[in-house]
């Protein structure tokens, strides 16, 4: 079963993903009049901040979950260039010849990325390009350690027993070969080492809250709160701390920049 989004909660403790977002753009080389897809565009957040870098362009942000749109066109209702729309990336059908298609901290949440890459070939116009990073092999190491720890321990073994995660995290020797299989030319597929700055400890466990749900959905209720603050025991150790001593959790992303038509310098 699908994890289940609080399309608020995740909102009010997703800046770390937003940061990570920020740096990416600033990357992308917009020029102010193209037609950009964000996939898996979540509460439309990053999806605004590159409208307002193509004034003379349009963003159509996707996102699987319903709940996320809804917050998304509450938030962002006032940009012209800018809509949303409820779509699974796994079903993509588009053929709107966007010029750009961007995705952050989205991918690694799908099973079937061959379908996406297909989907995202369709919705291209001739010499379309994708910039998109996800979740990384090797990422969230310090949790997934954790949660293998509280398997074997009371309370929690009974109901993390059962659970696993819905997230992909691949390696370039897995995402290249989709990527040529789906008409796309590889122009940089690769891990990069990025740590998620988290304010605090309580920033560390509402991103834990509301991205590792699927570990607590099994749970009554009344323990979740318990077993998050015992996670983010276990996890808080193995953080470093940035020069305001906010919290740096290990992570790495897996950038992938593609396109439709041979790369040429």
């Amino acid at each position: 079963m699908p994890p289940r989004w609080d399309a608020a909660d995740y909102a009010n403790h997703s800046q770390g993903q937003f940061n990570w977002a920020m740096s990416v753009i600033q990357r992308l080389g917009l020029e102010g009049g193209e037609r950009v897809l964000d996939v898996g565009c979540g509460d439309g957040k990053v999806t605004a901040e590159i409208a307002a870098r193509v004034p003379g362009g349009s963003v159509l942000g996707i996102d699987k979950s319903v709940e996320m749109i809804a917050l998304a066109v509450s938030n962002t209702a006032d940009r012209s260039n800018l809509s949303f729309r409820a779509v699974d990336a796994q079903t993509l059908d588009l053929d709107e010849g966007f010029d750009l298609v961007f995705s952050n901290a989205a991918l690694h949440w799908v099973a079937d990325l061959e379908a996406v890459f297909s989907g995202l070939a369709r919705a291209l116009g001739p010499g379309g390009r994708v910039f998109l990073s996800m979740g990384g092999r090797g990422t969230a190491a310090l949790v997934f350690e954790a949660l293998g720890r509280l398997r074997q321990i009371e309370p929690w073994a009974d109901w993390l027993v059962s659970s696993d995660p819905p997230y992909r995290f691949r390696g370039p020797d897995e995402v290249e070969p989709i990527l040529r299989r789906t008409g796309f030319v590889p122009v940089r597929v690769e891990l990069i080492r990025k740590p998620l700055r988290l304010a605090d400890r309580g920033a560390l466990t509402g991103w834990l809250r509301t991205t590792w749900m699927w570990a607590t959905e099994p749970m009554p209720e009344r323990v979740r709160s318990e077993f998050l603050d015992v996670l983010t025991g276990e996890v808080e150790p193995g953080c470093g701390r940035d020069e305001s001593g906010a919290l740096l959790l290990p992570m790495v992303n897996l950038e992938v920049e593609a396109t439709l038509e041979p790369f040429s310098l």
